[in-house]
C-alpha cells in the first residue's frame, strides 16, 4: 500500500517537471529572440551607419526572421502552458528590458541611468498584476 502511494506521488512530481522545463525553455527562447530583435532594431546604427537605407532595412529584416524563429515557438509553448496573451506580452517586455540595457551599455557605450532601474521595477509591478489571478 505504501509503495503504491509512493509511486503515485512520484508520478505527480514527474508530471510537473516537464511543464516547468517547457516553461524555462520557452523563456530561454524569448531571451534569444529578444537578442535578435534588439540587434535587428538597433544594430544598423552600430554596424551600418554609413550604408544606404535599403541595406539597413534588409539587414533588419533578415535578423528579424531569426527573431521570429525563436519568438513563435516560445509563445506557442507558453500558450500550451496556459499563459494568457497579456501574460506573455508583459513577460516579453521584461525580457526586452533585461536584454536591451546590457546591449545599450556594452555595445553602444551608453551610460546606465537609475531611471532604467525604476522602469524595471514598474515592469515588476506589471508582472504582479497580470499573474496575480492565477
Amino acid at each position: 500500500m505504501k509503495s503504491h502511494a509512493f509511486l503515485q506521488e512520484k508520478r505527480k512530481i514527474l508530471a510537473v517537471i516537464p511543464d516547468e522545463l517547457t516553461m524555462y525553455f520557452a523563456l530561454l527562447l524569448l531571451i534569444i529572440s529578444n537578442c535578435f530583435m534588439t540587434l535587428a532594431w538597433y544594430g544598423h546604427l552600430k554596424f551600418l551607419h554609413g550604408a544606404p537605407l535599403w541595406q539597413a532595412i534588409l539587414f533588419g529584416w533578415l535578423i528579424a526572421l531569426l527573431e521570429y524563429s525563436f519568438m513563435i515557438p516560445a509563445t506557442r509553448l507558453l500558450a500550451q502552458q496556459g499563459w494568457a496573451v497579456g501574460q506573455m506580452k508583459i513577460t516579453q517586455e521584461v525580457v526586452t528590458l533585461l536584454v536591451f540595457v546590457p546591449f545599450m551599455i556594452f555595445l553602444f557605450k551608453q551610460p546606465f541611468k537609475l531611471d532604467y532601474l525604476w522602469a524595471g521595477l514598474c515592469l515588476v509591478g506589471c508582472v504582479y498584476f497580470v499573474f496575480r489571478s492565477q
